[in-house]
């Protein structure tokens, strides 16, 4: 009987969803293990085959564990707000949700065909309004929480306004705006409900606030700082500038010290906690004020080296610095706007990358040194950030190599404070501490007690506190896109307003474009149902709004129709709908809760979460953020979603490249490449043979730019060359799973893909390579051609247990790829020990049956079983069967090796002498000699001398 693996897949397949193999339950006497692979965004050109990498892991490891008796929530669903489905829909005018219907079912379809054991029950889709419901819900808790920072957590805004009530808000301790003013118990009572909530907002964990973002007008929206490459967008290579906007934010900031906390308690890989430590960036410091001379004004810098500020011979501002426009003087106006216009359109990590280039201009006002009441000129300079700490530093040339650079670059003086010391470029790095032995405020005192003496000082001035500073700032949550999640909120006199939990989820509206309105409105500006009906809790036409004119700007007046009031235009970003959507599977269909306390209670956080590192500072930070406030208000049991996180490699694509020569339409094969000047250029894998030779046919009809073409070839064969490189449609080398699984077989793929290398390693792909593991399922396959029930042999046993050992082990540390050798090894000694016991062939299917799901199923059906193979006990290994009981000597004769005897462990050393002297082979070598010398070791060697 043939390996017919495209029959015996597809039935399978179809066993599995008709009988809900995999589906679990959220009550079981069975302990639980929760196995999760990030979801995908379902994108119009499907997987390829680097996307099964991570779940082909996980896949594993979940069946795995069904056999050793847990209860297995192994779910997957879709991540499907994005940026791409709207993109399409603005070039084509089909709606985002008609493209993204059509990829997930592409991606289903894709899914299923590589034998995955999904709980498709659980499925779970963002732009789902049954999901994202309750992502507008917990951002309406996130509004309706502060942070108190005397119990460290979350809490109920209600008891923040008591507070304010008894005692206004002297002695709060709370993450907040920094300009929020102080207040008593009369105050707060006098003021206006307006007041109010303008108050409150600078405490919610949510809240409006004019921030600085990545504008891309090409794309109509903010982008998040991973969604900018090399200082354009990610998506479509756009221009993006800088530009300050009233946006929707995250208090993320207030989590800072346990998100950092938190990485000790997780088993998460080390350079991704490194990624999440610096980008949190905790440093200790100080807060230094320097007032500004001539104004009514102070800049507050940070700086983890209060004991140089007296070498600060100048401060330099992030050009977005809300005093620049306020300081600057006449004379310095038009360079500086023109320094700030330019500035803007370079992002922030551009900025942070360039560490050369040095640019800056002087606003003509100064600020007053703390100590000396010097003069300090204030420059402004692009090496500053904005988002990053006050967006103010104090320049200290003569202890930090940009400043120094700045100051030699514009000629300002650098203190003499280190009295002759050489500051060469070489020497810089050992001058700091210098500056403590050269002042004479700080002279003869070591760092700690300089730094403890200026904080001290500043404090008695009045400007200037010790300060633990984190680089991390708040997460902006606002797109001006259309295809996300509406914010559950709509404005009266200009205050934001939540809709109750009972009316969401405010749907998406239909809009007739999905481009920003002609006045810059967002998307969700060309709603002609957009505006909330307060009194009967639903969506309304804008016809219920009166339209006046203020400055030329289109404003909504909610005094118009009472009652009636405008909804947010903003959607929530791509991130919003991952933050939690590991919860959600515990209890997807649950409508009255985000989850029940039964789901939450049993299956209580990830076991096991398999993806790319790539998401280190964006989903997995704020994921860890949002877990921990529902912690805080007791709506998840655990402050960290995850125990473990693995971070599969990047299976690479080999690209094929041809030559084109310079200005001409030929091509010439790489062996004679060098006899010209050409420029590579990169062709679709599937023209090439596993030869290197290309199909040239194939290349005229795939371009038209090569209809005309002419190759000169070597040896009658035009040989491409070749580089190994991210898998990608730009570089043409994506190779389709749909493709492999015709040809080979989902068993086969999912063996190579594991095959390829250790999980968590880049490797190449070469589908040449797969026919080594398509031919080892078709020995396997052979293997199970003749069964009975004889008693198996001893070396049957010790291969089947060796099997079982290493198989185990390999799973439990992620080491898939030596598991497949060991099943080659296993089938090769059975394949010549013509094992044919069921006794071994039984719990060999279980143990193949993680990697290669099919046909271990179809195997167990063979061996008489009706029942999936899936829930079956996974084999116990028994140490007995590895321990030897005989010794194969080699016998040898001068040291010579003439032959080999196998004799028992426990034999003695007379008796084995006896045993040697007597046999055949020996006589044969003697021919009648006696020996000089028998040498024998138990265990070990037996020579002959003589």
């Amino acid at each position: 009987m043939n390996y017919n693996f495209r029959e015996i897949e597809a039935k399978w397949q179809k066993f599995w969803a008709k009988n809900e193999t995999f589906k679990a339950t959220n009550n079981s006497d069975k302990l639980k293990f929760y196995a999760l692979s990030m979801f995908p965004y379902p994108s119009g050109a499907g997987l390829h085959v680097g996307h099964p990498l991570g779940y082909i892991a996980g896949d594993i490891y979940a069946r795995f564990k069904r056999h050793k008796g847990f209860n297995v929530l192994h779910p997957m669903g879709y991540d499907s707000f994005g940026l791409p489905a709207e993109q399409y829909a603005i070039q084509t005018g089909q709606h985002p949700a008609i493209t993204t219907e059509t990829n997930i079912n592409r991606y289903r379809e894709q899914l299923d065909q590589l034998g995955f054991s999904f709980d498709w029950s659980r499925e779970v889709r963002t732009s789902d309004p049954k999901y994202y419901k309750w992502t507008q819900w917990v951002f309406i808790q996130l509004f309706n929480s502060w942070y108190n920072k005397a119990s460290d957590k979350a809490e109920d805004i209600a008891t923040l306004i008591s507070i304010f009530d008894k005692e206004g808000n002297t002695h709060v301790e709370a993450s907040c705006d920094e300009d929020t003013p102080l207040f008593n118990a009369k105050d707060w009572s006098g003021f206006s409900e307006k007041t109010k909530q303008e108050i409150l907002l600078k405490y919610r964990l949510t809240y409006l606030a004019d921030t600085e973002v990545n504008w891309c007008p090409a794309l109509g929206t903010v982008l998040a700082n991973d969604e900018i490459v090399n200082g354009v967008s990610e998506r479509g290579g756009h221009p993006v500038i800088r530009k300050k906007m009233t946006q929707w934010s995250m208090r993320i900031t207030a989590y800072a010290q346990r998100l950092l906390d938190g990485l000790d308690t997780i088993d998460w890989p080390q350079p991704l906690k490194d990624s999440q430590t610096n980008w949190i960036g905790r440093s200790e410091g100080a807060s230094v004020t320097f007032k500004v001379k001539d104004h009514d004004a102070s800049i507050e810098v940070f700086t983890t080296r209060p004991d140089t500020i007296f070498g600060a011979s100048f401060m330099t501002l992030a050009p977005e610095h809300n005093l620049v426009s306020r300081i600057t003087t006449k004379e310095q106006k038009e360079a500086v706007e023109t320094y700030v216009e330019a500035t803007a359109k370079r992002s922030e990590r551009d900025r942070m990358a360039d560490v050369k280039t040095i640019s800056g201009v002087f606003t003509g006002a100064y600020a007053e040194h703390p100590f000396t009441k010097e003069p300090v000129p204030i420059w402004i300079g692009d090496y500053v950030l904005a988002s990053y700490g006050t967006g103010a530093v104090m320049a200290v040339p003569c202890g930090d190599q940009r400043d120094y650079d700045f100051a030699k670059h514009y000629n300002i003086p650098i203190p003499n404070i280190f009295e002759g010391v050489d500051i060469s470029e070489e020497a810089f790095a050992d001058k700091t501490n210098t500056i403590i032995a050269n002042s004479d405020f700080l002279n003869g005192l070591s760092y700690k007690e300089a730094t403890s003496k200026v904080i001290a000082e500043l404090e008695k001035l009045g400007q200037g506190e010790g300060k633990i500073n984190y680089r991390l700032r708040d997460a902006v949550f606002s797109r001006q896109r259309y295809w996300g999640e509406p914010f559950p909120v709509y404005y009266v006199d200009g205050m934001p307003q939540m809709i109750d939990l009972e009316h969401l989820p405010l749907e998406l509206p239909e809009v007739e474009k999905y481009l920003p309105t002609e006045t810059g409105e967002p998307p969700l500006g060309n709603a002609t149902h957009w505006a909330w009906d307060a009194k009967n809790n639903k969506v309304v036409s804008n016809e219920m709004l009166k339209q006046v004119r203020d400055d030329g700007h289109s404003e909504l007046d909610s005094e118009s129709y009472e009652g009636v009031y405008p909804l947010e235009l903003n959607t929530m970003p791509g991130w919003a709908g991952s933050s939690q959507y590991f919860n959600r599977y515990m209890d997807p269909h649950n409508d009255e809760t985000i989850y029940s306390e039964e789901a939450i209670g049993y299956w209580q956080d990830v076991d096991l979460y398999i993806g790319g590192s790539e998401h280190a500072t964006g989903h997995l930070l704020y994921s860890r953020f949002w877990q921990k406030f529902l912690f805080d208000r007791g709506i998840a049991p655990k402050d960290e979603f995850a125990r473990k996180l693995i971070n599969q490699g990047m299976i690479t694509g080999t690209s094929a490249i041809v030559f084109r020569i310079k200005n001409e339409d030929r091509y010439v094969s790489l062996g004679l490449k060098d006899k010209y000047s050409t420029d590579p250029l990169r062709v679709d894998v599937s023209l090439i043979n596993p030869s290197d030779e290309l199909n040239i046919d194939g290349l005229k009809k795939w371009q038209p730019e090569f209809k005309n073409a002419d190759f000169i070839l070597e040896d009658g064969k035009y040989i491409v060359g070749r580089e190994i490189e991210k898998m990608s449609k730009r570089w043409f080398n994506v190779v389709n799973p749909d493709t492999i699984c015709e040809e080979y077989g989902a068993d086969s793929l999912r063996l190579y893909e594991m095959f390829l290398g250790p999980l968590e390693q880049s490797k190449p792909w070469n589908t040449a390579g797969i026919t080594g593991v398509h031919s080892f399922l078709k020995k396997l396959w052979k293997l199970y051609g003749a069964l009975n029930d004889i008693e198996p042999s001893a070396e049957n046993l010790k291969t089947l247990h060796k099997t079982i050992k290493k198989v185990e082990e390999d799973i439990e540390s992620f080491s898939f790829n030596t598991s497949v050798s060991t099943f080659m090894i296993c089938v090769n000694e059975l394949t010549s020990q013509k094992c044919t016991s069921k006794s071994i062939l039984e719990p060999l299917a279980i143990l193949v049956s993680p990697y290669a799901p099919h046909i271990a199923e179809e195997l167990w059906e063979r061996l008489g079983h009706s029942e999936s193979i899936a829930n079956e006990a996974f084999p116990e290994f028994e140490e007995k069967y590895l321990v030897e009981s005989t010794k194969e000597y080699p016998i040898s004769f001068n040291g010579k090796l003439r032959f080999k005897l196998e004799l028992p462990l426990d034999m003695g050393k007379d008796e084995i002498e006896a045993v040697v002297m007597a046999h055949d082979k020996t006589k044969e070598q003697l021919q009648g000699r006696k020996p000089k010398k028998v040498i024998v070791v138990p265990g070990k060697i037996i020579n002959i001398v003589g």
